[in-house]
């Protein structure tokens, strides 16, 4: 079974900066974390979760138009941890933000709130 906790979410102006943070723990029975493609997804309220930003085990990454040039997506293999450098944030990005699988193999975890507001 495998864990993921979210954290790095806080209160922040337009303009401003996050960096979340995403740490897989326990048994991953194969499939292991460095070998799987990994997503930063978001769910604002009233919305569906989407998927904003995915990760190869190799490093490529391909983002949602809506983020793109202003989040940056990466991961330490070794740490088991996934990251997400949040740039020139707006309104519009407020939600609750997750990390998964591309896939969605592992259980939720709880999220980080991300508000954007002045």
């Amino acid at each position: 079974q495998v864990q993921l906790v979210e954290s790095g979410g806080g209160l922040v102006q337009p303009g401003g900066s996050l960096r979340l943070d995403c740490v897989a723990s326990g048994t991953f029975s194969g499939t292991f974390f460095s070998m799987t493609n990994m997503g930063w997804y978001r769910q604002a309220p009233g919305n569906q979760r989407d998927l904003v930003a995915r990760i190869s085990p190799g490093g490529s990454t391909n983002y949602a138009d809506s983020v793109k040039g202003r989040f940056t997506i990466s991961r330490d293999n070794a740490k088991k941890t996934l990251y997400l450098q949040m740039n020139s944030l707006r309104y519009e990005d407020t939600a609750v933000y997750y990390c998964n699988a591309d896939d969605l193999r592992y259980s939720w975890g709880q999220g980080t709130q991300v508000t954007v507001s002045s």
